[in-house]
């Protein structure tokens, strides 16, 4: 047998660590770098990261149709093209915004005196500048989950899918472990600009992998025949057709647009998708402002990259395990593989209640809050490989994309929420002092405290709507 559909997947891993790097320039140079030259507060960079999950939601709703009309190849490719543009035109936000205030330089902006007129004009002017940047990478980036899902219900039987999934879905941690050891020494050294140039223009040397390695495991030249058998082994468990006739197949049928929300299965992936998204996206964009605050730990320092790298160190290998869990429970408890899913992500549930904690041990070290979160983000990236899974158990191969997308959607909308809470909260926590109370903590400690409540205990509400919509397996037939 020949073991391409891993090689695909490793390209899928690497798409993925591309797409969180690129996330996570923003988050990396916002607090020491950015946020002095542009005379931001919290509220917004809060609006920025916000308004770029809604725009993310957006295209999403749409972004898994245009992979399933496209297909998997063109699609993926122009996802990855129109996010890479996206994330290098962040370097001319400074350079725009001095032309367009009419100051002569970058340091003059800077030299502007904090609270002024012309530094309000300079925050908003380049809040919008960013916020333009950001669509285009949330447009773009809305096509790497519905391509890499569709990919991989193209190239994996059932039981290998989250398994597949999770190892895929760890370029989302290792993204963001490589991002505090690359990131800010760029900004330091080269300038905040570059570090956007450098980052964006991996995306670039991606393409080109994507457009010699991957077809359809029925064109494919380096998939032999037993593999493709082992790929199509779920399909009433016949053999695949030999490669030679697979033009011939019929194309498998798709579930309209509109119709896949009849589906109280779409539902339950809308839930739980809206519910959880938002805490991964929450300690994705304010961990390294977190440690900033509450440590004096700017991401360029020694200890604030080694609280960002220990954190997301955690997330990338426990969260592997996550896709491995539910095959064991369908190899060994012969469970169908929605009821193994589900019974995984029930225990990756009450993992992330450890967030809870993160606040009042920070008192005793910052390594805590590290820790803590790490392994709650790791919760997160084992529930994400397997509810993502959860489509490929109930949906045809030609609705994944779509729904898929749909979900996606949920998730950038919840997220959008979070992030806008998030950014007015801790400036008005900030504002507040010790008037702010929160279950003993004062001020912007007080904020964060909540919102790692609110992150700690979305995954078993979340679990429990999704099984309350459904209770048991039932795949979805095109003809229903």
């Amino acid at each position: 047998m020949s073991n391409w559909r891993w090689w695909i997947c490793s390209l899928l891993f690497v798409a993925t660590t591309v797409n969180y790097l690129d996330r996570q320039v923003l988050s990396l140079t916002y607090k020491e770098f950015i946020a002095p030259e542009f005379h931001w507060k919290d509220a917004d960079y809060g609006t920025i990261t916000s308004l770029f999950s809604i725009f993310y939601a957006i295209a999403c709703l749409f972004a898994g149709k245009f992979v399933d009309w496209m297909g998997t190849k063109k699609g993926y490719l122009i996802a990855i093209g129109v996010w890479s543009l996206g994330a290098v035109m962040h370097a001319a936000c400074g350079w725009a915004t001095a032309q367009i205030e009419g100051l002569g330089s970058v340091a003059a902006m800077r030299a502007v005196e904090a609270g002024s007129t012309a530094a309000l004009a300079i925050s908003t002017t380049s809040v919008y500048l960013f916020l333009l940047c950001r669509g285009i990478l949330a447009l773009g980036e809305s096509g790497n989950f519905p391509a890499a899902i569709k990919t991989t219900a193209e190239y994996f039987p059932k039981k290998d899918r989250a398994f597949a999934t999770s190892l895929f879905n760890a370029g989302a941690s290792v993204g963001a472990l490589a991002a505090p050891l690359l990131i800010p020494p760029l900004a330091k050294h080269f300038g905040w600009e570059w570090a956007f140039i450098i980052i964006g223009s991996l995306g670039f040397i991606w393409m080109f992998f994507w457009q010699f390695m991957y077809d359809k495991p029925e064109k494919s030249k380096f998939v032999s025949q037993a593999e493709l058998d082992y790929i199509h082994q779920d399909e009433g468990q016949e053999p695949a057709p030999a490669q030679s006739s697979a033009d011939a197949s019929v194309a498998e049928k798709s579930i309209p647009f509109i119709q896949c929300f009849k589906y109280r299965q779409t539902w339950s992936f809308i839930v739980g998708k809206f519910l959880t998204d938002g805490g991964w996206w929450f300690f994705l964009f304010w961990a390294p402002a977190y440690f900033h605050d509450h440590f004096n730990a700017p991401a360029s320092s020694p200890l604030g990259k080694g609280l960002i790298f220990t954190l997301y160190a955690i997330v990338t290998v426990v969260s592997i395990f996550g896709g491995y869990l539910p095959k064991l429970f369908i190899e060994k408890m012969r469970v169908n593989p929605y009821h193994g899913r589900m019974l995984a992500m029930l225990i990756f549930a009450f993992f992330p209640l450890v967030a809870l904690a993160a606040q009042p041990l920070g008192s005793i070290s910052p390594w805590w809050p590290a820790i803590l979160i790490g392994i709650a983000g790791a919760a997160h990236q084992a529930w994400s490989a397997n509810i993502f899974s959860t489509v490929g158990d109930m949906f045809p191969k030609s609705t994944i994309a779509s729904i898929t997308g749909i979900g996606a959607m949920a998730g950038g909308i919840g997220s959008m929420i979070v992030q806008k809470v998030a950014g007015n909260l801790f400036t008005y926590a900030h504002e507040q002092g010790a008037a702010f109370h929160f279950l003993g903590f004062e001020g912007k400690p007080a904020g964060y405290f909540i919102m790692f409540c609110f992150c700690g205990l979305a995954y078993l509400l979340a679990w429990i709507l999704m099984k309350a919509l459904v209770p048991h397996y039932k795949p979805i037939k095109v003809d229903e």
